[in-house]
């Protein structure tokens, strides 16, 4: 991945793979606005930033990107699979709806979300000029969001699965990611037969691969164009925010992609 800056932000956007040819970016932690333990580009109101602090961090935000704020789409995410199609921009007066996946054709829509140790996975279709993005915990994991993202661009577009590169940002490493037994369990269920490829023990510790997962479900789909991060939230929190290796005590960094 290549590291960019501008207006003192930093961001991270994939270098190779189809990926690569749309405008896209990871933003890290820093150049923002917020005071500890937020500090300083959080995206979220949730942990208990204020609004305006927010609001400053997205301006800033979609001034480095050269787009306008009044393109975002955003959603509230609840770690579900539902997907929107957005054929305008959500309208910054609006409330945005309970979604965690995101899909558009429309030139002037700029999807964005927000991460902590979860999956952003970015996707593109080059021939129909189709963007999405989905939020994969655990639960958006093991329920193959990935999958219904994709499914979603075939049936409301008409895409053809071989067509669209996928771009999987930096989230928590298996390292750090420590599961209990009962989402072993859910594991088990939704992968009968790669499980023991997606979780690993050590020290009476159940360690899930959250990345390696949804490549895995993207892989078997049908896709042949994934380019993986390979960054880790929970090594790097000087510039990312992590649920699990900050307690829970932090941010939302930002993720875009759009045309």
């Amino acid at each position: 991945m290549d590291k960019r800056s501008g207006n003192s932000l930093e961001y991270y956007s994939f270098d190779q793979g189809g990926i690569s040819s749309i405008p896209h970016g990871f933003f890290t932690r820093n150049g923002g606005v917020s005071p500890k333990p937020w500090a300083s580009l959080n995206l979220s109101t949730t942990g208990g930033d204020s609004k305006d602090n927010v609001v400053e961090n997205r301006r800033r935000i979609f001034e480095t990107i050269s787009k306008p704020v009044e393109t975002l789409y955003d959603t509230w995410q609840v770690h579900g699979t539902k997907i929107i199609n957005a054929k305008k921009p959500r309208g910054l007066e609006n409330a945005p709806q309970r979604a965690d996946g995101i899909i558009t054709q429309q030139k002037n829509v700029t999807l964005f979300m927000r991460f902590a140790d979860c999956v952003p996975i970015l996707f593109f279709d080059p021939k129909k000029m189709v963007i999405g993005i989905a939020h994969a915990g655990w639960r958006g994991t093991v329920n193959r969001i990935a999958e219904k993202l994709v499914l979603k661009m075939v049936k409301e577009y008409g895409c053809e699965v071989g067509a669209i590169s996928a771009g999987i940002g930096p989230c928590i490493c298996s390292t750090h990611y420590v599961v209990k037994e009962d989402v072993l369990g859910v594991i088990q269920k939704k992968f009968p037969i790669d499980w023991k490829k997606l979780v690993s023990r050590e020290k009476e510790q159940i360690h899930f691969d959250l990345q390696k997962t949804n490549k895995l479900i993207l892989e078997k789909l049908g896709l042949t164009d994934i380019s993986s991060s390979e960054l880790c939230t929970a090594c790097n929190t000087t510039e990312w925010y992590s649920h699990r290796a900050e307690n829970g005590a932090t941010g939302r960094f930002g993720v875009y992609i759009g045309f």
